[in-house]
């Protein structure tokens, strides 16, 4: 083949719709089981919605490990990123990232504290010195769970912590007293707990999380269009469609500014 026919197609190749893809990455977290498969499936629809914005194919590439997504995000592999921890989405919100929008009904997460029904605790600070029960080490809801104890005790290292992968562990630790308590965001959890007659012994702040954010690589007018996109996707029947396999009700502006300071408080 001629020398100019091949760089001719190297050219042709380099600029096709394919070889330009926008990259939207997704994270569910690392405490649920959900396969690659069926989360490319879930954002099927909106990643054409998107193409057809944006003039370019999107392609879903699901992130589940966070050391991945770290360093995805610390590349700028990433042009959109949907992130279910808020520790790693503000951390890339300080590094370039723009937030585009958050999760209509994940605002107010929180990390519960369990304890038995007959424990002497009456406050968080009584926790001083004991095992505090947490799903995996690097989940929201532990980054969450430490930042209360600093808060409660002037150090997160005042309690002692046992992980587990699952959140749903989480109940069966206290329960056989492998710790003295336990840290769970999950309000089904939680219902099921005080329902057996446990208690609630505190709160962490409310959290944001699943949060939208955008890489330098989307210019400003590209970043308005996201935006008016997934905050108006619940505003129609055909938008609300497309949002029952995401099994969320929609999307909505945030104040970035409040969500860095949230990032201050966690330690970040």
């Amino acid at each position: 083949m001629r020398p100019a026919r091949l760089v001719f197609l190297a050219a042709l190749l380099a600029y096709a719709p394919w070889a330009q893809a926008l990259v939207f990455a997704v994270n569910e977290g690392v405490s649920y089981r959900v396969g690659n498969d069926e989360i490319r499936a879930r954002y099927a629809a909106v990643a054409t919605d998107l193409g057809k914005l944006l003039g370019q194919a999107v392609r879903v590439e699901p992130v589940g490990d966070y050391k991945e997504l770290r360093k995805g995000l610390a590349a700028k592999a990433y042009d959109l990123a949907l992130v279910h921890p808020a520790h790693i989405s503000i951390a890339a919100l300080k590094d370039g990232y723009k937030l585009v929008a958050v999760t209509k009904g994940y605002t107010d997460y929180k990390a519960s504290f369990l304890v038995l029904a007959n424990a002497p605790y009456k406050t968080l600070a009584d926790l001083r010195g004991r095992k505090l029960g947490l799903p995996d080490e690097d989940s929201i809801t532990a980054w969450m769970a430490r930042a209360t104890v600093r808060e409660a005790m002037g150090n997160a290292k005042a309690m002692s912590y046992t992980y587990t992968r699952y959140q749903d562990a989480v109940p069966f630790m206290v329960e056989n007293t492998f710790t003295q308590a336990g840290a769970t965001a999950s309000a089904a959890l939680v219902q099921d707990w005080l329902a057996k007659n446990g208690r609630v012994l505190g709160t962490s702040k409310a959290v944001p999380i699943k949060q939208l954010i955008a890489g330098p690589s989307v210019n400003a007018e590209q970043l308005a269009l996201l935006r008016d996109y997934f905050t108006t996707l619940d505003s129609s029947e055909a938008g609300r469609k497309k949002l029952e396999p995401i099994k969320v009700p929609g999307y909505q502006a945030y104040d970035e500014a409040a969500l860095l300071k949230l990032g201050v408080w966690l330690g970040l």
